[in-house]
């Protein structure tokens, strides 16, 4: 029942920021959705990211922005904003898929043609 009641502040809180320029930072919208102030910017946090992560997982558009682009978590307007996030988030996973070629030294190309994806079980795991 706590998740859930979180789970409704949450996205009540996002329906009134939607769009990059109405982004609204974390510890605020921490404070807003479990109604303390952040003690510890980074276990404080964890539970909200959890949260947010659960939400995008039934399609919900919540995305970020850095910091230096002003910072915070927005409902992603349909059109150009929701792709912009989604490439900066397809950049980010072939990031650490390039990072992971170097380290095992191959060719990103031979990384992918050697993976065998179990879907199920490498999706769940990189959500937990």
């Amino acid at each position: 029942m706590k998740d859930e009641k979180a789970r409704s502040r949450l996205l009540e809180t996002l329906a009134g920021h939607v769009g990059q320029e109405k982004a609204v930072g974390m510890d605020e919208l921490f404070e807003l959705v479990f109604q303390r102030p952040v003690a510890h910017k980074i276990n404080d946090t964890r539970e909200l990211r959890r949260l947010i992560t659960q939400i995008r997982l039934d399609g919900v558009p919540i995305a970020s922005v850095p910091r230096s682009d002003g910072g915070g978590y927005f409902l992603a307007s349909a059109g150009s904003e929701l792709e912009d996030y989604l490439t900066r988030l397809r950049r980010r996973g072939l990031a650490a898929l390039a990072l992971e070629a170097k380290l095992r030294r191959l060719s990103l190309n031979d990384l992918l043609g050697r993976v065998r994806f179990n879907l199920k079980d490498d999706f769940h795991a990189a959500v937990q």
